[in-house]
């Protein structure tokens, strides 16, 4: 099956999408049989790694683990590392949002294991191998889930602003994976696919939401950013959030519109192609992003205005600004699109 046929699963339906990576399977409603589900797909025993919230509605999962790990608050490699050495099974199931199963794939990298994942926000995690390894362990490489169910009304939860924010966290993934040079026709079809459910998902009304759409659209971007990897936006979302201490999702959702139309000046082909994806054109993408995240702005989350010298100053070292942003990328671009973002 590719991208262009994939459609979003209908209410009491299964979409089922396997490539040479991992096997998605979406449902279009909430949460149905998970356990049943691992069975069928051979994972009769697994440790589960989870948060509190989750795991109230887990479906039976807590009690077929052999073990349940919490990932307490805080970051990836603190959570993971908390927790790594309590690990015994090389099978984990990883239950909740981005954290929780950048965690679980954070341990199973040290320990060898394997993942699959049950998101519960749209986080891009589920579909990548990317991620931080646990404090002070080192690993061969990143860990992919294998395996990724998928409950559309799980992923879609969240309050309207919370959702719109994890939602441009998904677009983020589609569209700074068009720009690197890892990006290939099968990326590129899936991120620009995934940007188009997402908007016209956002697009309608909560109560009239396509939620199968805005699952399946933020997987795809997943999926997107999986094979070619990250850009400028990811460079500065994460340097941001990392140094100021903010939100993730609102801080990608803040950038988003300024970091996009900074590659699409580099790009333009592939700027216009992701603004028709949204359904504009070039000289509306900004202004098209900024409305689907709900006009978000960096100054409102807390951050501290005086210390953008040491997140320019982090941003300017990452490798990912030489090696996957085409062009060269100046401390003052960088300066450019925060000032706009404030």
């Amino acid at each position: 099956m590719s991208f262009s046929d994939l459609t979003p699963p209908k209410q009491g339906e299964w979409v089922d999408f396997a490539d040479d990576r991992r096997r998605l399977l979406l449902y279009g409603g909430p949460v149905m049989d998970s356990l049943g589900t691992l069975a069928e797909e051979g994972w009769e025993e697994f440790e589960l790694i989870s948060t509190p919230r989750a795991l109230s509605d887990a479906g039976g999962l807590g009690e077929a683990a052999a073990r349940t790990h919490l990932v307490a608050p805080g970051g990836v490699p603190e959570a993971a590392a908390a927790i790594v050495d309590e690990v015994q099974d090389d099978r984990l199931v990883a239950l909740g949002g981005g954290r929780v199963i950048d965690s679980a794939k954070a341990v199973a990298a040290v320990r060898g294991g394997k993942v699959a994942a049950i998101p519960t926000t749209l986080s891009g995690a589920p579909l990548t191998a990317i991620h931080r390894l646990p404090e002070g362990r080192d690993a061969a490489g990143g860990v992919r889930p294998g395996l990724v169910i998928a409950y559309a009304d799980a992923m879609t939860s969240a309050p309207e602003p919370q959702l719109r924010a994890t939602a441009m966290n998904a677009l983020a993934h589609g569209g700074d994976s068009l720009y690197t040079p890892l990006a290939d026709e099968t990326s590129r079809k899936a991120g620009l696919r995934g940007a188009e459910m997402l908007a016209r998902a956002l697009d309608e009304q909560p109560g009239r939401r396509n939620r199968s759409e805005l699952a399946l659209g933020a997987m795809l971007c997943g999926i997107a950013v999986d094979r070619a990897g990250i850009a400028l936006h990811h460079v500065l979302g994460q340097t941001a959030v990392r140094v100021l201490g903010i939100p993730h999702a609102e801080t990608y959702a803040a950038l988003l519109p300024h970091t996009m139309e900074a590659l699409r000046e580099r790009v333009p082909e592939q700027g216009e192609a992701l603004a028709s994806a949204l359904g504009t054109d070039g000289k509306g993408l900004e202004e098209r992003i900024a409305d689907l995240a709900g006009h978000r702005r960096l100054g409102e989350l807390g951050a501290d205005r005086s210390r953008i010298d040491e997140v320019l100053d982090v941003a300017m070292a990452r490798p990912e600004l030489e090696h996957m942003t085409p062009g060269e990328v100046t401390r003052e671009d960088l300066t450019a699109i925060l000032e706009a973002a404030w």
